[in-house]
C-alpha cells in the first residue's frame, strides 16, 4: 500500500496553517516533505498530526526550538502518538507551571507596584520606597518574585548597602 501524500496547499488548507509557515517549519527541521524533480514540495498525511502538535505547543507558550527538541526525542521523526503526547506534556508541566505562577502574579499584583523602579504609582510609595527593589537586581521584582515585605526588612536591615 503506497503512502498517501497532500500537496503544501491541500495541509495549509487542512491544517490552517499559511503555507509560508508551513516552509518555515521545514526550514526549522520541524516537518519534511518529499518532492520530485521539479515538483512541489508533498506530506504524508500524518504531518497532519504533527503541525497540530507544534500548534497546541506554541498556544501553550512553548518555543520553536523548545517544540523541535521535543519532536527529536521521536523515533525516527515520526509524527507523536497519544503516548508520546502524554510522555512531552508532562516533561513540559514544570515549565507551564512556572508561566500560570507568572501570569497569575502579573493579573494580581498589576494595579499595584511590581517593583520597576519607576515609582510612578502612589502605592510604590509604601510597596517600594526609594526604589529600594533594585537592589535585587533588574527588572519588576516583585513579579519575578520578590517579596516586598522582605525587600523593605532587608533595606532597613542594611543589608545591601
Amino acid at each position: 500500500m503506497s503512502e498517501i501524500l497532500i500537496t503544501i496547499g491541500e495541509l495549509a488548507k487542512r491544517s490552517g496553517v499559511a503555507a509560508s509557515a508551513l516552509r518555515f517549519y521545514e526550514e526549522q527541521g520541524l516537518l519534511s516533505s518529499k518532492r520530485e524533480t521539479g515538483r512541489q514540495r508533498q506530506f504524508s498525511r500524518d504531518v497532519l498530526r504533527r503541525v497540530a502538535f507544534i500548534r497546541v505547543a506554541q498556544t501553550v507558550g512553548l518555543s520553536l526550538d523548545e517544540i523541535k527538541t521535543a519532536l527529536s526525542t521521536l523515533p525516527q521523526k515520526r509524527t507523536p502518538t497519544r503516548q508520546d503526547w502524554e510522555q512531552l506534556s508532562r516533561s513540559w508541566h514544570p515549565l507551564l507551571q512556572q508561566r500560570i505562577d507568572t501570569l497569575t502574579a502579573l493579573r494580581d499584583q498589576l494595579t499595584s507596584c511590581i517593583g520597576c523602579g519607576c515609582l510612578s504609582l502612589k502605592k510604590c510609595a509604601l510597596y517600594n520606597p526609594d526604589d529600594a527593589a533594585h537592589r535585587r537586581g533588574t527588572g519588576p521584582r516583585y513579579l519575578l518574585g520578590d517579596d516586598p515585605t522582605k525587600v523593605l526588612v532587608e533595606d532597613d536591615t542594611d543589608e545591601y548597602n
